[in-house]
């Protein structure tokens, strides 16, 4: 099939640092190459790929010093897709919302995979006057706000098997934070729950400029106490020892949780993941297996200390049935197969 895959702009595919729907484009693009299909990517100058690279900015807007408003930017973008959508049988969004009314006449041909939370009451209106646009979640939680729709189905993330090194004997002696310091992700909790159990926390993450105040005032405070230690933003290359390295990763979210990355990651390198019950989470972890689904910070201290009863090469081989970039592009081939079939209204009466 002739594909394109339209990315944010925010950051490079993959992104030099965080960025998870963008690292979610490059594997899927990749993958989809791999697997013999003629794919385009629309995404910024500085990303690298085995397919066509159509860029629309220069480098990622997010680390680019001189750009000051994103707007102009992701139009600009639009008309480069709009200017080539007939050369392809999908144009795969990952945007969110943005390219809605541009594309609105050929939405039959079109897939848009919402990336991000979805209970937002200001959401329900636009995708209920937009009700004609294939939609892929990324978890059946994340569906749970929304009012009736065209779901093509849902697609769960993947990773490249070969990305993140197993690790089965870890030496760290350490409990892990990865993400972004933000009130959702709750990192001050992950830092309770180490103390608790008089264990050390390494926390890599990074603070946007949102959350600024947020980490200065809740969070810089606790990285003074003994065996909390702040490592910053790292990228890919660093992930496998983090994480590979670490008893657990602790996910105490506070949020819906639209699917939570991270957990994967830390699966891929066979480390336990103690994550709290919101969103997603109960979809990706397998209860006693993968990790353990707590509802409290009690609960999850408890769950530190049965962490040596989970077999690492089990959670290893759980992601690589369930979480492979092999496995998403297929469900995605899947649907962009099923949506260039059928007629676009008997495809939107089905799944809506």
């Amino acid at each position: 099939m002739k594909i394109a895959q339209i990315a944010p702009l925010a950051e490079a595919v993959p992104p030099r640092l965080y960025g998870g729907t963008e690292r979610i484009v490059s594997y899927l693009t990749e993958e989809l190459v791999r697997q013999g299909h003629d794919v385009t990517l629309f995404a910024s100058g500085d990303s690298h790929t085995a397919a066509e690279l159509v860029a629309s900015c220069p480098r990622a807007l997010r680390l680019d010093p001189e750009v000051r408003d994103p707007i102009p930017w992701l139009l600009m973008a639009l008309e480069d897709v709009l200017r080539r959508a007939e050369e392809f049988d999908i144009l795969h969004f990952h945007i969110d919302l943005v390219h809605f009314p541009v594309f609105r006449h050929m939405a039959a041909r079109t897939v848009t995979t919402l990336h991000g939370r979805l209970d937002l009451p200001d959401l329900a209106p636009f995708y209920r006057k937009f009700s004609e646009f294939p939609l892929v979640s990324i978890s059946n939680d994340q569906r749970r706000p929304m009012p009736p729709v065209n779901w093509l189905g849902t697609v769960y993330h993947g990773l490249p098997v070969d990305l993140l090194q197993f690790n089965p004997n870890p030496r760290g002696g350490y409990l892990a934070f990865l993400g972004r310091i933000s009130p959702e992700k709750r990192p001050d909790r992950a830092i309770e729950i180490a103390r608790r159990v008089g264990l050390p926390i390494r926390i890599a993450a990074k603070v946007d400029d949102v959350d600024r105040q947020y980490f200065e005032r809740e969070i810089e405070p606790l990285l003074n106490l003994p065996g909390v230690e702040f490592i910053g933003e790292i990228g890919e290359a660093q992930k496998s020892e983090f994480l590979g390295q670490a008893l657990a990763l602790l996910f105490p979210i506070d949020w819906p949780e639209p699917f939570g990355l991270v957990m994967i990651e830390a699966m891929a390198c066979g480390t336990p993941v103690i994550a709290f019950r919101n969103g997603s989470v109960p979809e990706v972890i397998d209860d006693g297996l993968t990790g353990y689904v707590v509802d409290d910070i009690d609960a999850a201290v408890q769950a530190v200390g049965r962490v040596d009863r989970l077999d690492r090469l089990a959670i290893r081989q759980r992601f690589e049935q369930r979480f492979s970039a092999t496995r998403m592009a297929r469900d995605y081939v899947e649907l962009y197969e099923a949506l260039a079939s059928e007629p676009a209204q008997k495809l939107r009466v089905a799944c809506g």
